[in-house]
């Protein structure tokens, strides 16, 4: 094996493991049971909103709302609980309030045939503002105690949001690996008008996408809800960075039509190790986000690399033949 295709198959294990190894060193704490159950607690939230982000970069589109979906979908729970609601049925409305959010972002993308940058840039904005109003621009308190379960309790050792998050990668790999729905998804990244011309309702396609990235985003409002038991207006602000940086790490091409749900868990794990990695060398947070981005930065650039790379290969065996 070629030492590029090596590097090309086993790149985000590598580069886990250095990650892992260099927090270990420079941290006595990283290499810890309690520390790794804490990673896999920090990035369910993350992960659960990867699922949905892989699924809409698959048809080649993109999605800036999911940390203000995640933001409203709490905020509406928390009211609704204060109000008197019982969680179960608060937490329902949440996450039926965010397949509405994502069928409102289909719409635009579909039907007004806005970019899918600009219409989600403006649903980013605008359920921020309904966040702030929604919150007064504070924490709402107050609910049952009870509720922590979802997104503080455990099953054994492990817990409840990875559980979770798990159950969200599964669902997600089942449906795009096994069944139609998933190869129309991976049809209409890699050829629009080819899928159109086969018969696939492409925009019925983008709205069940970009509806389940509201749902899952607002299933990540709740377990973040559950977990710091206030709903905060400022909840899941900038989480896309993150969650378009773990999808692209994960080898989700940019332009659609390829990727592999399985390999985005290893895009989750990469950026959790790393976010906890710096907060435990108590990098400054602004340190961190320029981290972040230039993350963003290679991830991307290496994908695109790679792309070329694909067709270079593709065109000299064309060549050949």
């Amino acid at each position: 094996m070629k030492i590029s295709d090596f590097l090309s198959k086993y790149a985000l294990y590598i580069i886990l493991l250095v990650l892992i190894a260099f927090f270990s060193f420079n941290s006595q704490f990283f290499l810890t049971g309690a520390n790794a159950i804490n990673i896999i607690r920090q990035i369910a939230i993350f992960g659960i909103c990867a699922v949905g982000m892989t699924f809409i970069i698959l048809t080649g589109g993109i999605d800036l709302s999911t940390g203000s979906i995640l933001a409203v979908a709490g905020a509406v729970a928390a009211r609704l609980m204060v109000a008197g609601w019982h969680p179960v049925s608060a937490s329902l409305f949440s996450l039926v309030l965010g397949v509405i959010f994502g069928l409102v972002n289909g719409f635009f993308i579909n039907k007004i045939s806005l970019p899918p940058f600009i219409a989600t840039l403006g649903m980013m904005t605008a359920l921020r503002g309904v966040a702030m109003v929604l919150t007064d621009g504070r924490g709402v308190f107050g609910f049952t105690r009870g509720y922590t379960v979802i997104g503080q309790g455990y099953v054994g050792i492990i817990p409840v949001p990875a559980i979770i998050m798990a159950v969200a990668f599964l669902l997600g790999y089942i449906i795009l690996e096994k069944t139609k729905f998933g190869r129309y998804v991976y049809g209409v990244g890699d050829n629009e008008e080819a899928s159109r011309l086969s018969g696939i309702n492409v925009k019925n396609i983008k709205y069940c996408v970009y509806a389940l990235n509201g749902f899952l985003s607002a299933l990540a409002g709740i377990v973040m809800l559950s977990r710091m038991m206030s709903a905060q207006p400022l909840a899941g602000q900038g989480y896309e960075l993150e969650i378009i940086t773990a999808v692209v790490l994960g080898g989700v091409n940019m332009k659609g039509g390829e990727g592999k749900i399985s390999s985005v868990i290893l895009g989750v794990l990469i950026m959790g190790v790393l976010v906890n990695g710096m907060i435990m060398m108590n990098i400054n947070a602004f340190y961190q986000w320029v981290v972040k981005g230039c993350v963003l930065l290679l991830a991307v650039s290496y994908d695109k690399f790679m792309q070329s790379r694909r067709d270079k290969i593709s065109i000299q065996g064309a060549d050949k033949a």
